[in-house]
């Protein structure tokens, strides 16, 4: 396909913008144009005329450059119309093709997780889930990772609920007590993940990856669903590394910048 004709100096300029979205703070003009890559000079051609746009601002007292309040605007106007689940489900085909099995997304409803979407692999072994199934906090990976992520005020009472009915049943492949439930939530966010083996659905082993907002709020859990005999179960490994990639980046085209 012909590559569509545009305007190079645009693009050009835009790198001026970017760097200053990626910065941690306002930069100096040598610094903003060397992570541009362009001469200061032609660095500050741009930059006045960005400035005339309200696109970049410039502190009188330090001289240094940062993103204007059009930028803001634009960037506001952006995120106010972005969903998260939109922006996940045209993805999930092509990241279920690349690892080879079944993918789900969730979202917090409520009654807790809950199954929004399914993308089922053709090679898939038939698992008992539906659409609207509010997944358990602590037998399943899509519940771990939520309540990882959720605040103690919402979550406390659910697990406690579950913890307790878990005692009463004799359940050996859950948490026994808060203590254990707080150590496997801290292992949660400390791998970004969470991995269920033979736990909610015999033969079966499931992941869930966070995606996070630009207020750094979990939107939903990508979801992994495959056979002991054929999923790879280890962390960083071929599931877990490309669901951790496809999560990052969805999280950043979301405006979280963690």
């Amino acid at each position: 396909m012909k590559e569509r004709a545009g305007i190079q100096s645009v693009e050009v300029g835009f790198a001026l913008l970017d760097a200053l979205g990626k910065a941690p703070g306002p930069l100096m003009l040598r610094d903003l144009a060397a992570a541009a890559g362009m001469s200061a000079a032609k660095a500050h051609r741009y930059l006045v005329s960005f400035q005339r746009l309200q696109l970049v601002a410039q502190d009188p007292a330090t001289t240094r450059y940062d993103l204007g309040p059009a930028a803001l605007k634009l960037g506001l106007a952006s995120l106010s119309r972005l969903d998260a689940v939109k922006l996940a489900r045209v993805r999930v085909t092509a990241l279920m093709e690349r690892i080879g099995h079944t993918l789900a997304l969730a979202v917090w409803g409520n009654h807790g997780p809950t199954i929004v979407h399914w993308e089922e692999s053709p090679s898939a072994v038939t698992v008992n889930l539906r659409l609207g199934d509010v997944m358990p906090l602590l037998s399943s990976a899509t519940g771990r990772c939520f309540a990882a992520y959720a605040s103690r005020e919402a979550i406390l009472p659910m697990l406690r609920e579950e913890l307790s009915r878990a005692q009463k049943q004799g359940r050996s492949d859950v948490p026994a007590s808060m203590a254990q439930v707080r150590a496997m939530l801290d292992e949660v966010r400390a791998r970004g993940a969470a991995r269920v083996v033979d736990v909610l659905l015999p033969g079966i082993v499931g992941f869930c990856v966070p995606v996070f907002d630009a207020d750094g709020h979990m939107a939903l859990g990508i979801v992994a669903l495959g056979p002991t005999g054929t999923f790879d179960p280890e962390w960083d490994g071929t599931v877990h590394g490309a669901l951790r990639e496809a999560a990052a980046q969805l999280s950043s085209d979301l405006g979280w910048r963690g």
